[in-house]
């Protein structure tokens, strides 16, 4: 294979500790692999100190600017005093390279998942949210994309069809419902209206949250995108229907508290999660070739897969037509 095909091929733990020490960490051999599809990350050991984590990018993936983008609204966000888990200055620089690979080092931060159906817990994501959007809101990326149904959606349908993933039978239906859900997302972007494009976390959900007795921190920024606030929100709803009402409810009540809200921004809940549905299909399809996604996702090239994902949109063309969570 590849670099393209493999990019992490040549990642072995001799490799990954050779370039650690090149870029002047001082390891001491001691490596646990933790759960990342997109990078490849580690704990790693260091003489006299804390474990650290070292973040492997993607080649290709990003550019260095845009990475740099990251690593800059992290430590926006920790000089804030907003709890983040920001990148360490090695020799002044928060970006290196080595062995071939962009490596970040991060502290350690412990903590659980948050229990998202308390509702204390949910208040106190809402607050902290709307601080992360507070920052986020002050200037733009340059150098990464918006969330929208261009990105998320034409690209990702145009790329699905270029792969050979969709079962022969299943591409017609499958590109008629895409089609109707994506002509759904333009509905709700026109009921919409103008809505304010912030710089965000871009995906936020559970697994990317670590709570402890002080609250929540994130330990991932790496899809930091430009979009509209409420695409860091609705990805913390659990349940259905009135449940959902009511943690929107609950989590603007703890929001309010430190930043605005465009109400107008209730529309497109189901748009972005119709979008996240196409999206997710196109990542995993273009990762095929790394030999960790066919291990991950076995269920993805079979026709129950995409028969599932087929219903799934239908079920979100309808409900991007019924009156918004809130």
């Amino acid at each position: 294979m590849t670099d393209t095909e493999a990019p992490f091929a040549r990642l072995t733990p001799d490799a990954l500790l050779d370039a650690l020490e090149a870029i002047g960490l001082p390891v001491n051999g001691s490596v646990l692999a933790l759960n990342s599809y997109e990078n490849r990350v580690f704990q790693v050991g260091v003489d006299d100190g804390a474990p650290l984590i070292a973040k492997f990018y993607r080649p290709g993936r990003w550019s260095d600017e845009a990475i740099g983008e990251e690593h800059a609204f992290l430590h926006e966000l920790a000089e804030r005093e907003i709890p983040v888990v920001a990148p360490l200055a090695l020799d002044g620089r928060t970006l290196h390279q080595a062995g071939g690979y962009r490596i970040a080092v991060f502290p350690r931060r412990g903590g659980r998942a948050p229990e998202l159906e308390d509702e204390d817990v949910l208040r106190w994501m809402g607050r902290f949210m709307a601080r992360v959007h507070a920052v986020g809101a002050t200037k733009p990326f340059a150098h990464r994309p918006v969330i929208d149904r261009q990105t998320y959606g034409i690209d990702a349908r145009d790329a699905l069809l270029r792969t050979p993933y969709i079962p022969m039978e299943l591409e017609t239906s499958w590109r008629s419902v895409v089609d109707q859900a994506l002509d759904g997302v333009e509905r709700c972007y026109q009921r919409a209206g103008d809505i304010a494009l912030i710089r965000l976390h871009g995906d936020c959900h559970a697994g990317n949250v670590l709570w402890t007795p002080d609250g929540p921190h994130f330990v991932d920024f790496d899809d930091a995108r430009m979009g509209p606030a409420i695409q860091d929100l609705w990805m913390l709803l659990t349940g259905q229907g009135d449940e959902q009402r009511r943690q929107f409810e609950v989590i603007f009540e703890g929001y309010r508290q430190f930043a605005d809200f465009n109400p107008a921004e209730r529309q497109l809940a189901e748009a972005l999660r119709t979008l996240r549905l196409i999206h997710y299909a196109a990542w995993i399809a273009q990762r095929w070739h790394d030999p960790a996604f066919p291990h991950a996702f076995s269920w993805f090239d079979s026709p129950r897969y995409w028969q599932d994902h087929i219903l799934a949109l239908r079920e979100q063309i309808a409900l991007m037509d019924e009156p918004p969570l809130m």
